[in-house]
């Protein structure tokens, strides 16, 4: 399993995603051109892409699917509530898949499992993608953790995980109150202590590289990310590899191989 988060944040979010033979996208949120540029950067063709996958119709998700999805015959998945709520924004695509949010499907050997997050969307979705080697979970765009979120990712081998706002950048930054609300609000976005005690949670020895995504470029900073990690987790800790994405750039392409057997000896 191979994936990279392309960029991620209110201007724009897209996943790749390579296992089992699939190459996919979570999300398409940024223009045609500008997925097909990113994917470039790091070596990846878009016109070997085989699926889309959506997890709500807000347009920083949505803008580049319906062009990608047309240009290469690509098969677009969603539920009904997104795709009715996109309107014209998921119109005249190649083919849709429409799931069962709680309902895994297959793409070839690739499981994908949907699951409810808490968002101001119609039914938002994270997802769990498995291999049966490795196992991969994108958890953005959530203002609550509930126990569902927990028990579907306690045993990643990765985690693209939302690290949104920092409550006092937020308090004090240029957001008009009623989107401060909403961006602190249980159907908004997690802020950093919230997504680093659940991340707390969710180690385990299996877990080797997280991603800590949809930063906010006007409410949040690496800076405060750092803190919040030293809040959290102390200096102690024995961590995963831990990555922040970035809105303007491709992240590496991170690649999960097969946990070593044991008594093996690594090469």
């Amino acid at each position: 399993m191979r994936f990279c988060v392309l960029g991620s944040g209110s201007r724009g979010n897209a996943t790749f995603v390579e296992a089992a033979g699939v190459r996919l996208l979570i999300d398409a949120g940024f223009s045609g051109r500008e997925i097909e540029r990113r994917l470039a950067g790091v070596g990846i063709a878009a016109d070997s892409l085989s699926h889309l996958l959506v997890t709500h119709e807000h347009g920083d998700h949505i803008r580049g699917v319906g062009i990608l999805s047309r240009r290469y015959r690509l098969p677009v998945y969603c539920n009904r509530a997104t795709l009715a709520a996109a309107g014209d924004g998921l119109a005249g695509l190649h083919r849709v898949e429409a799931f069962e949010t709680g309902v895994g499907f297959s793409l070839g050997g690739l499981a994908c499992h949907p699951f409810a997050v808490s968002h101001d969307a119609a039914e938002p979705v994270g997802f769990l993608l498995d291999d049966g080697v490795a196992s991969l979970g994108y958890c953005t765009d959530t203002g609550a953790v509930s126990r569902l979120m927990r028990h579907r990712l306690s045993g990643c081998g990765a985690l693209i995980l939302e690290c949104n706002h920092d409550p006092e950048l937020l308090k004090n930054g240029p957001y008009p109150p009623p989107l401060k609300q909403r961006v602190r609000s249980k159907s908004g976005h997690l802020a950093n202590h919230e997504s680093l005690a659940f991340l707390s949670e969710l180690l385990h020895p299996g877990l080797r590289q997280v991603v800590l995504a949809h930063i906010s470029e006007t409410n949040n900073h690496h800076d405060a990310i750092g803190l919040a990690l030293t809040a959290v987790f102390g200096g102690g800790a024995d961590l995963p590899a831990i990555h922040l994405a970035g809105q303007d750039e491709a992240s590496p392409l991170f690649s999960l191989a097969p946990p070593a057997a044991a008594g093996s000896s690594p090469r």
